[in-house]
C-alpha cells in the first residue's frame, strides 16, 4: 500500500481540524470547487474525511460565462468531484456589471450561488482559500488604508445573518501544498488564466510583492502576515464584545433612526468610539463608513462647535442635545 504522502496529510487534517471545531456535526457539505488546486485538494480531502464521519459532500462549480470554454472546465471540475464520490453540480451565471470591476462582480454571482446550494442542502460551505490567500488579503488591506478590520484577513468560520456558514479549512495551508497533494492523488487541476493576469491586484501582489519581500525580509513573510490576521481577529473579537455590552446602555431608537448618548461616547477611548460609531451606522443603516466620516461623526462628540448635520451614505448624523441622532435619509 502506497504512502500517504505529507501534503495530502496535510490538508486533510487541516479539513478534520475545521469540521471537528464545529458546534455540531453536519449531515452535509457543499465544497465550492472551481476546478484549480486549491479547491480541487480541498474537495478530496473533505471526500476522505467526510466518508469516515457520515457526511454528505456536495460540489457547486460556479461558470461565470466570461472565458471561452467555462462550460468545458465546469464539466471537467464536475467529473472530477464525481469521481471522488462527490455529488456534483454545475451552475452557470449571469455576471451582472455594478461599477465594483469584473472581479468583484463575478465573485458576488458566484457567492450568491454557493448561498442557494447552502440553503438548498442545509449545509455549511467550505472554500479552499489558502495561506497565501490569507497574506495577500493582509496586503491588500493594507495597502487602501482601511484600518484593523480589512487587516483580519479571512475568517475561519463566518456565519451570516441569512443563517449560512462559510468555513475555510486551509487558512493553514500553502498554495504549493495543495498542488502537490493533487500531484500525489493524481489529480489535473485547472490553471485560471486570471490567477497571472498582471491587471489584477491581487494577481500583482501575489507575483511581484510578496516574491520581493520573502527575497529582501527573508522566507516566513506569508506566514508572518497571517498570524497578524489571526491576532488582528481575536483583538476585533474582544472589542465587539465590549461594543455589544456598552451599546445597550448607551443606544436608543429615534425618530427615523437611531441615537447615541454624545457624553457616553465622549468617556470612551477614541478606538472604542469610533467602532461604536461605525457599528450602529452599519447595524442601522447597512453602510460602512469610512474613517474619515468616522471621525467627522466622532467630532460631534469631542470637537462640538454647533456645526450641521452631516451627511453619511444613506443617513445624517446631527447632534440634538446630548445625543447624537443618526437618522434615515
Amino acid at each position: 500500500m502506497p504512502s500517504l504522502s505529507p501534503a495530502t496529510a496535510a490538508v486533510r487534517r487541516a479539513v478534520r481540524t475545521a469540521l471537528a471545531a464545529l458546534p455540531s456535526p453536519p449531515d452535509a457539505v457543499v465544497v465550492a470547487l472551481s476546478g484549480g488546486a486549491d479547491s480541487l485538494a480541498l474537495a478530496a480531502a473533505t471526500a476522505f474525511e467526510a466518508r469516515a464521519a457520515g457526511i454528505a459532500v456536495h460540489s457547486v462549480t460556479v461558470d461565470h460565462g466570461l472565458q471561452d470554454g467555462s462550460d468545458r472546465v465546469a464539466a471537467d471540475a464536475a467529473a472530477a468531484a464525481t469521481a471522488l464520490g462527490i455529488t456534483a453540480r454545475v451552475h452557470s451565471v449571469d455576471v451582472t456589471p455594478t461599477g465594483d470591476g469584473p472581479e468583484a462582480d463575478a465573485r458576488a454571482a458566484r457567492y450568491a450561488a454557493l448561498r442557494e446550494a447552502a440553503r438548498a442542502e442545509g449545509a455549511p460551505v467550505l472554500l479552499g482559500h489558502t495561506l497565501d490567500d490569507q497574506a495577500e488579503t493582509v496586503l491588500l488591506g493594507l495597502a487602501r488604508g482601511s484600518g484593523a478590520g480589512s487587516l483580519q484577513g479571512m475568517a475561519p468560520v463566518r456565519a451570516d445573518d441569512d443563517g449560512t456558514v462559510w468555513i475555510r479549512p486551509l487558512l493553514s495551508v500553502r498554495r504549493e501544498t495543495t498542488r502537490e497533494a493533487c500531484a500525489a492523488e493524481g489529480l489535473a487541476p485547472w490553471d485560471d488564466p486570471h490567477n497571472a493576469d498582471p491587471r489584477y491586484m491581487r494577481v500583482r501582489v501575489r507575483e511581484r510583492v510578496l516574491p520581493v519581500l520573502e527575497a529582501e525580509l527573508g522566507p516566513g513573510i506569508a506566514e508572518a502576515l497571517a498570524r497578524t490576521a489571526e491576532q488582528l481577529r481575536e483583538d476585533a473579537e474582544a472589542f465587539d464584545e465590549m461594543i455589544h455590552e456598552t451599546i445597550e446602555d448607551i443606544v436608543e431608537h429615534a425618530e427615523a433612526g437611531i441615537s447615541v448618548s454624545a457624553a457616553a461616547l465622549a468617556a470612551n477611548p477614541a478606538a472604542l468610539r469610533n467602532r461604536i460609531i461605525r457599528l450602529v451606522v452599519q447595524s442601522e443603516f447597512g453602510v460602512a463608513l469610512t474613517r474619515t466620516q468616522t471621525v467627522e461623526v466622532a467630532r460631534l462628540v469631542t470637537d462640538w462647535s454647533g456645526q450641521g448635520p452631516i451627511d453619511l451614505p444613506g443617513c445624517t448624523a446631527a447632534r440634538v442635545g446630548g445625543r447624537i441622532v443618526f437618522a434615515a435619509r
